[in-house]
């Protein structure tokens, strides 16, 4: 695993992965490259249970790489496609993951690095933190889909509109993300989050995240079906067996990591 622009630590099943492109974790092609690289291999790195994403520095992440882009003239054919390409997966990366993604915002996310953040299953922040779309105002499109899942219609259209940044505690007020705390604070709120995450039994925590990434777009009768179908296939899990065990027994379970 390489640990040159995204550093990463594994430690009591929880994987720590830090952007770390100074000045503002823009986002090049070998930073998304490398973080696609990452996250695949996290997603299957046997005793991974949790991964937290933040940002070493300032800032969460300045979005595009845009001295990169402003050379675009230069790019041989074929290249916006490889681009393009990348960026998507750069975020179906997190979405995609069996194991639960904390981002934890340490400082502005902006266009696409907005976009590692929601794409995340949950997000806390700083009191740093501020969200945005700037684009509109630096030549490019983008974000809106993203966006669209988690902000409000009417949010979302102010950010794309007009570049509106959102702070945290709005955020947090709104009910979008799950906590905003003062900076000093932040880790510790998501490794607690990431520690009660990592307790849970490895294959509950995949089948929950199959579920929540498949019902979303299903229809009601088709999702409920879908998790019914994932409760049957748990049940016959030794980890079920277990936990149901545990329960009874007022101690605490032990799961392997053996899904």
């Amino acid at each position: 695993m390489k640990n040159e622009l995204i550093k990463t630590k594994i430690e009591d099943h929880i994987a720590v992965v830090t952007l770390d492109a100074p000045p503002v974790n823009a986002q090049s092609k070998e930073f998304m490259e490398e973080l696609i690289a990452v996250f695949d291999e996290l997603n299957h790195k046997k005793g991974v249970r949790c991964v937290v994403l933040t940002g070493n520095g300032k800032c969460f992440s300045a979005g595009a790489d845009i001295k990169g882009r402003a050379k675009q003239s230069e790019w041989e054919p074929g290249d916006i496609n490889r681009h393009l390409r990348r960026a998507r997966e750069v975020g179906f990366v997190i979405m995609e993951m069996n194991i639960p993604v904390i981002a934890a915002v340490n400082g502005p996310a902006l266009g696409a690095g907005m976009g590692l953040a929601i794409c995340s299953d949950i997000i806390v922040a700083s009191t740093r933190a501020v969200f945005g779309l700037p684009e509109i105002d630096i030549g490019l499109m983008g974000g809106v889909r993203h966006t669209m899942r988690v902000f409000p219609v009417g949010l979302t259209r102010r950010m794309v509109l007009t570049g509106y940044r959102v702070p945290a505690e709005e955020l947090y007020r709104r009910g979008l993300i799950e906590a905003c705390v003062e900076p000093e604070e932040l880790m510790d709120t998501a490794m607690e989050m990431a520690r009660n995450m990592a307790s849970k039994s490895p294959t509950a925590i995949k089948l929950a995240k199959r579920a929540l990434n498949t019902v979303e777009t299903m229809g009601l009768k088709d999702g409920y079906r879908f998790e019914q179908n994932l409760t049957v296939e748990m049940t016959g899990h030794a980890d079920s067996k277990e936990a149901m065990a545990a329960f009874l027994e007022k101690r605490p379970a032990v799961f392997s990591d053996e899904v």
